[in-house]
């Protein structure tokens, strides 16, 4: 038999791209469908992704967790009363129920009017278990670089919440900024995602050009320290110019960059 000049099974570049991202990508093939371990690979990631929807926020913990870390809590309640009316009637998660109204009004008269330079919103949203993940340790970063002149509103934590809810608690409360920590839905290969949305005088009807959007905060993605001071610069940025939104461009890295630059000159 004649020796063949190059094996039969050669292999896959592709496989090399795969310690790049987390992206389904050279998953293969077994005839006309999947091999066996992605088709099953799939079927957990879809599993994940739908219970992470589902699953209910278990705020009395997260309470616990925050309350050892000194910060004050008030929570509230979107007008959606069950996950069910959640997810079938996004409106309702963008308002909050009579109650909860009715306790930020209580407690705005002990805020002085413009004292509040920023009030945090810890949202489940769609992914609850990335506020059970990842709420705690980026609030303490947070914490952490805040202007020492600034006051801090208390830290609302809103169930059954859509992203614009903050947008009412901060008229409520009279804050400069509102800044709310939701998850986001779930992607196949992140179910506990977590994103920032920051607002500039916060109040009803606020559209989505008026927020600042920090995403992708997990294990995986943005890190704590790098979302907390990404949200605080885009925070002084908005009380100084007035504006929040598409007016606003994050430029806090390309002003580190330009320091840096600058510092190299110079030696």
């Amino acid at each position: 038999m004649r020796k063949l000049d190059k094996p039969i099974l050669s292999r896959d570049p592709w496989q090399q791209l795969k310690k790049f991202t987390r992206a389904r990508i050279a998953l293969g093939r077994a005839g006309s469908s999947l091999p066996t371990k992605e088709l099953l690979d799939f079927t957990l990631s879809h599993a994940m992704a739908r219970d992470a929807v589902h699953l209910a926020l278990n705020v009395p913990a997260l309470v616990r967790e925050l309350e050892g870390q000194e910060f004050c809590i008030q929570l509230v309640h979107s007008k959606a009363p069950d996950r069910m009316s959640y997810l079938l009637r996004p409106d309702y998660g963008r308002q909050l129920n009579e109650q909860s109204r009715r306790q930020l009004q209580a407690i705005k008269p002990v805020i002085p009017s413009g004292a509040v330079n920023l009030v945090i919103v810890v949202g489940d949203g769609l992914s609850s278990l990335a506020i059970e993940r990842h709420a705690k340790p980026l609030l303490i970063e947070i914490k952490k670089n805040i202007p020492e002149q600034w006051k801090l509103g208390p830290v609302v934590i809103a169930s059954q919440a859509r992203v614009a809810l903050a947008d009412e608690i901060g008229e409520l409360l009279a804050a400069d900024i509102v800044a709310i920590l939701i998850g986001e839905r779930p992607g196949l290969r992140s179910p506990d995602s977590l994103s920032i949305y920051m607002t500039y005088a916060p109040k009803v009807g606020c559209s989505d050009a008026d927020r600042n959007c920090i995403s992708n905060i997990c294990s995986e993605g943005l890190s704590y320290d790098t979302a907390a001071k990404k949200l605080l610069w885009l925070a002084k940025e908005a009380i100084r110019r007035k504006l929040s939104g598409v007016a606003l461009k994050d430029e806090g890295g390309l002003q580190e960059i330009a320091v840096i630059d600058q510092h190299r000159k110079l030696l």
